[in-house]
């Protein structure tokens, strides 16, 4: 009687959990270049790209890290500095796993930045379930990726190699897709990506020079992804990127695409 009343109990609860879960909303804070904190339908923290201390985009309440509260996720989409900068301290920090390029982490490791526990390695079309509930694939990014390190013992910057970039897809306990696309150009196999994995949200770069421009990334949206949401990352932060937001929304005139343009530390729900 009590095993049969503890089953029903658990029962309960677990499906009480997943309604909750699946009706629950996404919240996503943007904290300027591609860091995003993602808040999932149950409270798990995700957060992308690092760039904070030096980022004259971030708030000034992120530019204390630990004011960012329990990081559950941590991802790294290549080693170029605006992007991995402060994600190291962030993982010992939370003693989590910092997941990026596969050879990226290796360099890490080799060079003492984290120890091998703390810098797993997996690969494009990998998929990885860094906590219950959260499945992150790597996926392609048409970039660069050189790690500059400065060495403690000589205090001289030395240049290694990054591994190659990559996008994640971000799949949350509801179902939720988000892909991130890392730092890119253009390539036409965005059209499998989004045809494959099925997003439902995309954060793409839109600043230029280094990455798609306004011009490219609406291209992107609207012959390729054919997503309903996106959120442009990737600008005002250095002085080279000058797309805007302005004008990734006049390329996107009458496509149908909605462009959620989000404020530095303000968090919105989707």
């Amino acid at each position: 009687m009590i095993q049969k009343l503890t089953f029903c109990v658990l029962a309960l609860f677990f499906s009480t959990w997943g309604q909750a879960a699946e009706n629950s909303k996404t919240e996503i804070m943007w904290l300027g270049q591609s860091a995003f904190k993602i808040t999932s339908p149950t409270g798990k923290v995700i957060l992308t790209d690092p760039w904070l201390l030096a980022n004259p985009k971030t708030p000034p309440e992120y530019k204390k890290l630990e004011n960012l509260g329990k990081i559950d996720v941590l991802l790294v989409s290549h080693a170029h500095w605006d992007h991995f900068a402060d994600a190291p301290a962030i993982a010992k920090m939370n003693n989590i796993p910092m997941w990026g390029p596969g050879d990226l982490n290796s360099v890490t490791v080799a060079l003492g930045i984290l120890p091998s526990n703390l810098a797993p390695r997996f690969n494009k079309s990998g998929t990885v379930t860094p906590v219950p509930g959260i499945q992150v694939t790597a996926v392609h990014a048409e970039h660069s990726s050189i790690l500059v390190w400065k060495n403690p013992q000589t205090q001289i910057e030395e240049t290694h190699f990054g591994g190659e970039p990559i996008g994640f897809i971000i799949e949350l306990e509801n179902g939720f897709k988000i892909y991130h696309m890392g730092d890119t150009g253009l390539f036409s196999d965005m059209k499998f990506i989004a045809e494959y994995y099925k997003p439902d949200l995309v954060m793409m770069p839109i600043g230029g020079n280094f990455t798609m421009g306004p011009k490219e990334a609406a291209f992107a949206a609207k012959e390729w992804l054919k997503v309903p949401n996106v959120i442009p990352m990737h600008f005002g932060a250095n002085p080279l990127a000058k797309g805007t937001v302005e004008e990734f929304q006049k390329f996107l005139e009458g496509s149908g695409i909605k462009v959620n343009a989000l404020t530095p530390g303000l968090a919105r729900q989707f």
